[in-house]
């Protein structure tokens, strides 16, 4: 169980972009891409079979999972995730802080 998940709500704790507050598009295996943030410039070539006129297109690129941690809305702080059995038997996410599950 991937303890950042896509739509989370995370804080960057390092990197250009730190202290700023985003939502999680795309997660890979250690990198995540945090919507509006971690913006390079790329260098597109032309290509008129698909419709796509080259130039300098403005991309989010991602960085690295360490980087990014929860937040917790309730204390307005970056937060630390667990992962516990809940009663029914399934695994659920939780503040580590507060002991609060994360939905």
């Amino acid at each position: 169980m991937n303890k950042i998940r896509q739509k989370d709500e995370v804080i960057i704790i390092a990197g250009k972009d730190k202290g700023s507050i985003g939502t999680v598009t795309k997660v890979h295996n250690d990198k995540v891409i945090v919507e509006g943030h971690n913006i390079a410039k790329k260098h597109v070539r032309p290509n008129p079979n698909a419709g796509v006129t080259g130039g300098i297109v403005d991309t989010e690129m991602p960085m690295a999972i360490s980087n990014v941690a929860i937040y917790n809305a309730e204390s307005k702080k970056a937060d630390r995730v667990g992962i516990r059995v809940n009663k029914e038997g399934q695994k659920e996410r939780f503040f580590k802080s507060n002991g609060k599950t994360i939905g």
